[in-house]
């Protein structure tokens, strides 16, 4: 058996599981955005390469945005629903999927080895 390595991210666990945590420790979860202002600014240890972080965002369409006429829709739309966002990348992402604005997504009461979660607080 392996020692457990306490500065290894946490992992499989589900969105409630890392939103209790979140709580406890008087953090919170970021919403998608504040994650991705964050991952832009070069404020984010780690944020891709080991696991998929859960946000308390709802994987909806962005703010503003509108199909071009002619599209089809979402081709998986159905199944989006009640679905919140993980963000950055696991040791299992393909390449191309491992970047700043890739979106994620998974069921909120479902664990998946491969996400986790990263702390937020506000400043002052």
């Amino acid at each position: 058996m392996r020692p457990i390595d306490p500065s290894s991210p946490v992992c499989h666990i589900s969105y409630y599981e890392a939103d209790a945590f979140a709580r406890w420790s008087g953090k919170h979860l970021p919403t998608e955005m504040e994650w991705e202002v964050a991952a832009r600014a070069g404020h984010l240890n780690d944020a891709f390469g080991i696991v998929w972080q859960w946000t308390r965002s709802a994987y909806a369409p962005y703010p503003g945005y509108r199909a071009i006429e002619g599209a089809l829709g979402e081709y998986n739309g159905k199944f989006m629903v009640n679905q919140l966002v993980l963000r950055g990348s696991s040791l299992a992402t393909p390449g191309g999927h491992s970047r700043v604005t890739y979106r994620n997504f998974f069921y909120p009461h479902h664990r998946w080895q491969f996400t986790g979660l990263r702390l937020a607080d506000y400043a002052g």
